[in-house]
């Protein structure tokens, strides 16, 4: 998620925005710029790259008391100069962070009215919105206006050179918190971005605008109403602060889920739920109809999000997928069919073996695509389509929730799939959509399971190995589980198809040997209350996540675990939310380190 600073007041507001700036690197971006007035006028300065490079660009002898500056991460654009923000229309200068939906119909009708566009973002919409109304009305009445035609999610903070005693803030789906002195004002995404010169905030609510004087700020609601609200005094430190109160990064990004998961599908689903929008694939409905065969290549945890995919497809689209590690694909003599997709899944967009296999694709001539978190990036370049999850920047090596909003993704392409090719009938299709509006919220309840996933984690976390095992789409999740217990607690862990359990596995069960079921009420229910017998007559303990109250499943499992669930498809990533939750309460009781597991990167960049 992009980073947002303003400044009103006293001070050098360059040197403190460019220093809030800095706060909020943790954050991820791929540019950076600033507003800030210069004798009246406002001047922007903004580049592709590092804060340090655009602090070289600064003027540092301008004095100036109003300034907004801003960290992007893209997603409407790739990363460059031009899509950097502030952006600016007339005397109106602003940053944004959200996604703005209806901006493509927006952007038309003010391309109409003669307004010229510089960059290829949603932001740039808002600011020939605020322009266009404020010829008529004031600052505060344009922004008010302006806003009331966007849809989607949005924290923006705008300035005007003819009013520079004045920041305006406006908070929709997207966090924005406000920091005050006497004589200071602060506006910013997050704390750390002005924690070091004020501790007395004010957090925005969706729904609410702020109007900022060096002496002053009044609080409304979007439609005018005053609003009172008193500030309240921050005591976290720096540290906790950057983590939004989390003791680390990854903990904090799986309580990000349903918000990423929100972004991945906003804009991606008709108002009225009934299609997939298909030119966020960059894919029109004629192509996908023609394609017989798909390949679903990726590395680590997003080759399970592929797994989880082939099942999807095959079943929802009815179209034969093939999954393949890329270290593997790429070496193989593989007998590419006429009319195939090739999909690669990467969170950073340039993971060497996922790259390689792309451009083995291409080689061959088979249309590709790639469901890519970072715009810009080199699979978002090279592939001839892609598909952006909008998950934000994940900090923690231990992928989370990229890996939910990948399994989003690849549910939208596979109803587009069978959309396109008449193999679903439009009350499925609507019933598929409508069930993955409700996966944000399902997800805020699958975190409230934390407690007891605590409790469990207690129980179990000096046992040296474990055994994860599901049938079906559950399969794939306990491969997912087994992984980052793996990768952050350092406990042996494996993840196996539990009907291949007496094949091998089955060796391993001693009496209190810790064994995951995740079980759903499905067509594999009564095999694997089977697996589950011949587990607990082996004496292990059985841990069990599951979305039905069977009796028997229940009866059998030392410690069981209700998940709520909407259907099969969407369970995986449920399910997915409490497995991370055990692994990270696993690891934080053995004294490991969440964030930096040994021996890992977040991007694997060579091979």
């Amino acid at each position: 998620m992009c980073g947002i600073i303003g400044y009103i007041g006293s001070k050098s507001a360059l040197e403190i925005v460019l220093d809030g700036l800095k706060r909020l690197e943790y954050r991820g971006y791929d540019s950076a710029g600033i507003a800030f007035l210069d004798n009246g006028r406002i001047k922007t300065v903004k580049c592709k790259g590092k804060i340090k490079d655009l602090e070289a660009l600064v003027d540092k002898n301008v004095i100036s008391s109003i300034a907004i500056g801003h960290t992007r991460w893209a997603t409407h654009g790739r990363p460059s100069y031009e899509n950097a923000h502030p952006h600016c229309s007339g005397t109106i200068a602003l940053v944004h962070n959200g996604i703005i939906e209806n901006y493509a119909e927006l952007k038309e009708e003010l391309k109409k009215e003669g307004y010229i566009f510089n960059s290829e973002t949603d932001t740039e919409v808002i600011a020939h919105l605020i322009n266009k109304y404020k010829k008529e009305l004031s600052f505060e009445e344009a922004t008010r206006k302006a806003v009331s035609h966007l849809k989607g999610s949005y924290a923006i903070v705008v300035m005007d050179e003819s009013e520079s005693n004045k920041l305006i803030g406006v908070r929709m789906e997207s966090p924005l918190v406000v920091g005050v002195t006497e004589t200071e004002k602060f506006i910013a995404s997050d704390v750390p971005a002005f924690l070091s010169h004020c501790n007395e905030t004010i957090f925005l609510e969706d729904g609410e605008m702020i109007v900022l004087t060096p002496e002053s700020f009044k609080l409304y609601t979007i439609d005018g109403k005053e609003k009172n609200k008193k500030p309240v005094k921050i005591t976290w430190t720096a540290s906790m602060a950057e983590k939004g109160g989390f003791k680390h990064f990854m903990l904090k990004e799986i309580y990000e889920q349903p918000r990423a998961l929100a972004d991945t599908i906003r804009g991606r689903v008709l108002p009225d739920a009934s299609s997939v929008v298909l030119s966020e694939f960059h894919l029109n409905a004629e192509e996908i109809s023609q394609f017989k065969k798909l390949y679903l290549i990726a590395c680590g945890t997003s080759f399970h999000a592929c797994i989880i995919g082939k099942y999807m497809i095959e079943k929802i689209a009815r179209i034969p997928v093939e999954v393949d590690i890329a270290s593997e694909f790429r070496y193989r003599e593989v007998l590419f069919e006429k009319d195939s997709l090739l999909v690669i899944i990467t969170q950073s967009g340039e993971t060497a073996d996922t790259l390689a296999a792309l451009r083995y694709a291409k080689k061959s001539g088979i249309k590709t695509m790639s469901i890519c978190n970072v715009v810009g990036s080199t699979a978002s370049r090279e592939a001839d389509a892609v598909f952006y999850t909008h998950s934000g920047p994940e900090i923690g090596v231990a992928s989370t929730k990229a890996f939910t909003s990948q399994i989003v993704g690849l549910y939208l392409f596979a109803i587009a799939l069978a959309s396109s090719r008449g193999m679903i009938t439009k009350e499925t299709e609507e019933k598929f959509l409508k069930d993955l509006l409700l996966l944000p919220r399902m997800a805020e309840e699958a975190l409230k399971l934390d407690n007891k996933i605590q409790q469990l984690a207690k129980e179990v976390y000096r046992k040296p190995n474990f055994l994860y095992l599901g049938r079906g789409l559950n399969y794939p999740v306990a491969l997912e589980g087994a992984l980052k217990l793996k990768e952050i607690s350092y406990i042996h862990a494996e993840g196996y198809a539990a009907g291949e359990m007496k094949h091998g596995p089955i060796a391993l069960i001693e009496e209190g040997f810790p064994v995951v079921f995740i079980v759903s009420n499905d067509i594999y229910l009564d095999k694997t209350v089977s697996n589950v017998q011949e587990i607990k007559a082996r004496d292990g303990f059985i841990i069990t996540f599951s979305d039905t109250l069977t009796d028997k499943i229940m009866e059998l499992s030392d410690r069981f675990i209700h998940v709520e669930g909407i259907n099969s498809y969407l369970n995986t990533v449920l399910f997915s939310i409490p497995l991370q939750l055990f692994a990270y309460h696993v690891a934080l009781l053995r004294g490991c380190d969440v964030d930096q597991p040994r021996n890992l990167a977040k991007s694997v960049t060579v091979e």
